[in-house]
């Protein structure tokens, strides 16, 4: 492969601040997830870099290594207001793998101009040559991305923050 990050964006009809608070917020990261992995979430809703949450998960529902319900620790790895936040997934498996997602946002003449990504070019040698990345698809970032403008802009997600 030639690319270790996917990228896609979408313009949402909603200001930058809204899109962030849920991004903060665990359940909001459960409410928008398109892969049907993550199950549900515990913690308080992230302020900074270095902060995490605990996620349920669920690996059936991709059916590709029988893990099982599992639990993973997000951790904030950049944060800043209303513009990014990025974080790295901490599992059971060891070494841990190391790949990053995060999304951008940008203030757009329709609302905002949200970028998801997903970057693996940092993992683990011990996962590189498993060559097993990407585990979520362009299309599940852009399935996200869907989920997200239709939970913000209806309104259906009340933020906890």
């Amino acid at each position: 492969m030639t690319t270790e990050r996917l990228e896609v964006q979408r313009t949402i009809a909603t200001d930058p601040a809204t899109i962030f608070r849920l991004l903060c917020d665990p359940q909001g990261h459960v409410a928008i997830d398109s892969s049907g992995m993550l199950q549900d979430a515990t913690g308080e809703p992230v302020t900074t870099a270095g902060d995490s949450f605990i996620v349920h998960m669920d690996r059936e529902a991709l059916n590709d290594f029988p893990m099982g319900r599992y639990d993973v620790t997000v951790t904030i790895t950049k944060f800043e207001p209303d513009r990014e936040i990025a974080w790295t997934v901490l599992g059971k498996l060891r070494p841990q793998i190391g790949h990053v997602y995060g999304y951008q946002l940008a203030p757009a003449d329709e609302g905002t101009l949200v970028t998801s990504y997903y970057d693996w070019s940092d993992i683990d040698p011990v996962w590189r040559e498993r060559a097993i990345f990407p585990i979520l698809s362009e299309g599940a970032l852009r399935a996200t991305l869907g989920i997200l403008d239709r939970t913000v802009t209806r309104g259906s997600f009340a933020a906890s923050t």
